[in-house]
């Protein structure tokens, strides 16, 4: 195989022309898990689409909150956009090679925007924390003007922490195996592969990305932890249900999310004998299915998306 070669510092930098990806290797039924990811892929697509056309089209969902939701359905779109079409490539084509240039991409359109799906969901519980714990300073505090600044930073720092963290990967050698076990052009998997020291910058990716995980789920405990709160003091058990009933769909969002993440974390941790394929398998349903329900969560559950959804659809019916 030839390679190429880079000197930096004094160093041979070796990089191969590119990596197999390598994943489910005994799983037999990798032909129709494909299909469901197709189906996935085009729902994803498709309501996430629709829900941004709504809300674009409809003024009076030019809201903060509305905001909010169309910044998590171009996540979404973007996350899965980054690794089904592959996913069919590599397992149902069988064409399971890409390039050491692609394979970066992939890695950092990947791991940006699965952190600004965490973002994306911290900066719901904001809305809902400014609605319910503060309502009469709402329009000091979530603004359109406030909403699309917390937003952009969001995507600046996202998008400059995961340059970072993947540039780094150039600065490591691989000259032995280039075979990826994963699903994609996963990060730990290529590490592990490098021939060289990767202490400092495995450190530095893997505290990184866990901060940026954790970051936002804890500010999402103590919005609610504040949302509870302000619930309880009230006197009306009515006003607490109506209250609560606007946390309904973000909380439904949070727990498909968050929860996957954290048992595939916790059983990886204490269960040493889990079989390859299976961790592979829960990876990906872990990443693929949260970007396809959330969509359909925030048209069914938010009472005014739903309206418009439902009048766009009886346009449609009654139009020759």
């Amino acid at each position: 195989m030839s390679l190429f070669r880079t000197v930096l510092n004094n160093s041979v930098i070796i990089h191969p022309p590119g990596f197999y990806i390598i994943g489910f290797q005994s799983f037999p039924y990798i032909s129709v898990y494909m299909i469901f990811l197709a189906f996935v892929y085009v729902v994803t697509l498709l309501f996430n689409s629709l829900l941004i056309y709504i809300i674009a089209c409809n003024r009076c969902l030019h809201t903060p909150k509305c905001l909010a939701v169309v910044n998590l359905a171009v996540t979404d779109i973007i996350l899965n956009t980054s690794t089904i079409p592959s996913m069919i490539k590599t397992f149902l084509f069988k064409d399971n090679f890409i390039p050491f240039n692609l394979c970066l991409l992939q890695m950092y359109v990947y791991y940006a925007f699965v952190s600004l799906e965490s973002f994306a969901l911290a900066v719901l519980a904001y809305d809902r924390l400014v609605a319910i714990c503060l309502p009469l300073r709402q329009n000091l505090f979530n603004t359109l003007w406030i909403m699309s600044s917390i937003i952009g930073l969001t995507w600046i720092y996202n998008l400059v922490r995961v340059a970072y963290s993947t540039a780094i990967m150039t600065r490591l050698s691989f000259c032995n195996s280039v075979r990826v076990f994963s699903y994609f052009c996963d990060y730990a998997p290529v590490f592990r592969l490098a021939c060289n020291d990767y202490t400092l910058q495995w450190s530095i990716a893997s505290t990184s990305s866990m901060i940026n995980l954790m970051g936002p789920f804890s500010f999402i405990l103590l919005s609610y932890a504040s949302i509870l709160v302000t619930v309880f003091r009230m006197k009306s058990v009515s006003s607490r249900m109506k209250a609560l009933a606007t946390c309904i769909e973000h909380l439904i969002l949070v727990a498909v999310f968050f929860i996957p993440i954290f048992s595939i974390f916790l059983v990886g941790l204490y269960v040493r004998s889990i079989d390859p394929d299976q961790r592979v398998l829960s990876l990906s349903l872990a990443s693929c299915i949260p970007p396809c329900i959330n969509p359909i969560v925030y048209s069914l559950k938010t009472k005014e998306i739903k309206t418009r959804v439902l009048a766009l659809v009886h346009r449609m019916k009654t139009s020759p």
